[in-house]
């Protein structure tokens, strides 16, 4: 029993003791905050840049994009055109016996050259043409053709249809006979 009996001195000393682990406590809560503060100020400047660069990214791939819009603005309207053009190349295939059909073609053929030069100055060319060398990547092969001394092997021997690109995008390959 004595034993549970505390001197006043030992009583003070456990209360003086528990106000000293307070304050430690105190300044680790009054620091913790500042920490948490700068953390948090740390993963806002974190947010913003990762912000800022997907805004450039952003305006970047618009930028890009926007200009392929510009560059092949033109190809819808050359797929719609180039039927007719090839309509106009058979019609002048056609031979003219009297005046009037060599009046008719001689009109044809001026309509042909203004579309031809308009679909040229709008950056669309034809490709494909007799002796190039055969380019899966602007040509179709329908047919083989047996090559010979004159004409090498993958060479161009017939264009059955003319191929278009625009800028750098094919519109239409070129269906071709190739030497084999």
């Amino acid at each position: 029993m004595a034993e549970d009996k505390q001197t006043p001195e030992e009583e003070v000393e456990e209360t003086v003791e528990t106000p000293d682990v307070d304050t430690e406590t105190t300044e680790a809560v009054e620091i913790d905050p500042m920490v948490a503060m700068e953390a948090k100020v740390a993963e806002a400047e974190d947010k913003y840049l990762r912000a800022h660069a997907e805004m450039q990214n952003m305006q970047t791939r618009f930028a890009k994009e926007q200009a392929q819009a510009v560059k092949y603005a033109s190809q819808k309207l050359a797929k719609s055109v180039l039927p007719a053009l090839d309509n106009l190349e058979r019609a002048l295939q056609v031979e003219a016996d009297d005046d009037a059909a060599k009046q008719i073609k001689t009109g044809v053929e001026m309509v042909y050259k203004t579309l031809a030069s308009a679909l040229e100055d709008n950056d669309i060319k034809a490709v494909g043409a007799e002796g190039e060398p055969f380019d899966p990547n602007f040509h179709q092969a329908i047919q083989s053709v047996p090559a010979d001394d004159d004409h090498p092997a993958d060479t161009i021997a017939q264009v059955l249809q003319k191929g278009y690109v625009l800028a750098d995008r094919v519109i239409r390959p070129a269906m071709v006979a190739v030497y084999n």
